[in-house]
């Protein structure tokens, strides 16, 4: 894929961020909805926000390369949160660092008074080697899970970080006007190993506790366009183990034991039927999968046990719990109809992340004004995220970045986790424009509330 070459003079680096977003809101398809399409009207901050963008954007395409090159591994990302804090130092802000390990929170107090807001973005990379050719491609190799594996930004956590490095710029050198303080959680961890919980337990959202939080996700759809929704958003993730206990015995004798394998296999496709057939999937979807299966080292010896493991999401937690109940239920009675046992584990799963109704309904307009227009309301996702930790006291809003080149079809596009991901980086400047936006629309609606009481 092409990318613009590095390095690259400010002012033509700017009008190829300008212009990819120009292109992105001609091409976005835009879905009516019964939340209208208002837009939020301009104001003294974000014509303060606009003027400062033409500065700040370069630097936030170079912080993006720099950490794409350099990607870290969830609670590793030393380099990365070195790099933020002394960003954020050099702005003024209050630095609080480590927080939940690797995680770092800067505090920006405005000249005015008014409430608290946070600004989320995720920091670590994948056990993934890139695939993808640009200058800035990552060739970093560790050790994960005691194998050597590359290490890339595949699921664009790199993007999120610069953008909201930029967000903390442009909302520094507007301190003055600012009526509130605006808290920025650069967050370890995200892909699965707890995060955004460790944040919180180190006391992330405290002192001062914002009243709300807001955080984006970069996503394969068209370059500059925001999806968003009202409520579930992102299914809630969880994992299960099931260890089939059979009878070992020779290949050329199966009558001579229990063969797990077998037993297994008809598990599996007994899963199946939970949501196609025993869930009512008008109500909400959901998805059960086995994604590995271990048992046997030979081929002709029937084992003595094999494990299976699996993810199911869901968007409820009483429709999570019932097909807890199933999943243990078809596995032990398939089991034992077979002569084996099955001893199932089940984990209690994460959050669903929820936006919050009246908060997206409030905020809407400004997404529409950072992206010109170009905002889709989508169907949630079975995807997962930590993000909802942050929004379990305090209301939220999550939505999705488009960063599919203009050129390039959405729907056939690698997508995040694929070694292959690619993000444009034209979708930058829509990233920092929509999460200053909320920033400082949400502190001047609240601190107007305020002084009409």
């Amino acid at each position: 894929m092409t990318v613009p070459s590095i390095p690259q003079p400010r002012q033509v680096l700017m009008r190829s961020i300008l212009s990819a977003t120009a292109a992105a809101v001609t091409a976005a398809s835009l879905v009516a909805t019964s939340l209208g399409a208002q837009t939020a009207p301009e104001t003294a901050l974000s014509k303060m926000i606009e003027s400062r963008l033409p500065e700040v954007m370069p630097k936030v395409v170079t912080w993006r390369r720099d950490i794409h090159q350099h990607p870290e591994l969830s609670f590793e990302e030393k380099r990365t949160s070195a790099m933020v804090a002394e960003h954020l130092r050099k702005l003024g802000l209050e630095v609080q660092a480590p927080v939940g390990r690797t995680g770092v929170v800067g505090i920006l107090r405005g000249g005015k008074p008014g409430p608290v807001v946070a600004l989320r973005a995720d920091m670590d990379g994948l056990p993934v080697t890139e695939l993808v050719d640009v200058p800035f491609k990552s060739t970093v190799r560790t050790q994960w899970q005691g194998q050597e594996v590359g290490v890339m930004h595949a699921c664009g956590h790199d993007n999120h970080v610069a953008i909201l490095m930029g967000a903390a710029e442009v909302l520094a050198g507007m301190k003055a006007q600012i009526p509130g303080t605006i808290k920025f959680l650069f967050q370890p961890a995200e892909e699965g190993l707890g995060g955004a919980q460790a944040m919180v337990n180190d006391g992330a959202l405290l002192n001062p506790v914002p009243e709300a939080v807001f955080g984006l996700h970069v996503w394969p759809n068209t370059v500059g366009q925001i999806a968003v929704r009202q409520g579930p958003i992102m299914a809630a993730a969880g994992n299960f183990k099931i260890i089939v206990k059979g009878k070992q015995t020779h290949g050329s004798q199966p009558w001579s034991g229990v063969d797990p394998i077998v037993v297994s296999s008809q598990i599996v496709l007994g899963l199946q039927t939970i949501a196609s057939r025993q869930v009512n999937v008008a109500y909400l979807p959901s998805v059960l999968t086995v994604g590995q299966i271990t048992g046997g080292n030979r081929s002709n010896i029937i084992p003595d046990s094999v494990v299976m493991v699996g993810t199911l999401r869901t968007f409820d937690d009483n429709m999570r719990a019932d097909i807890a109940m199933r999943i243990k239920r078809t596995a032990e009675d398939i089991a034992r109809s077979g002569g084996a046992t099955a001893i199932v584990e089940i984990d209690k799963g994460g959050l669903v992340t929820k936006n919050d109704t009246s908060l997206t309904d409030r905020m809407l307009p400004t997404l529409r004004r950072a992206a010109a227009g170009a905002v889709a309301i989508v169907n949630p996702v079975m995807g997962s995220e930590d993000f909802p930790v942050f929004t379990q006291k305090i209301p939220g809003i999550f939505f999705f970045l488009g960063v599919t080149p203009k050129d390039k079809d959405p729907n056939t596009v690698p997508v995040n986790h694929s070694p292959l991901f690619f993000a444009d980086e034209g979708a930058l400047i829509t990233g920092v424009r929509s999460m200053t936006g909320l920033a400082v629309d949400y502190l001047s609606m609240s601190a107007r509330k305020t002084s009409a009481k």
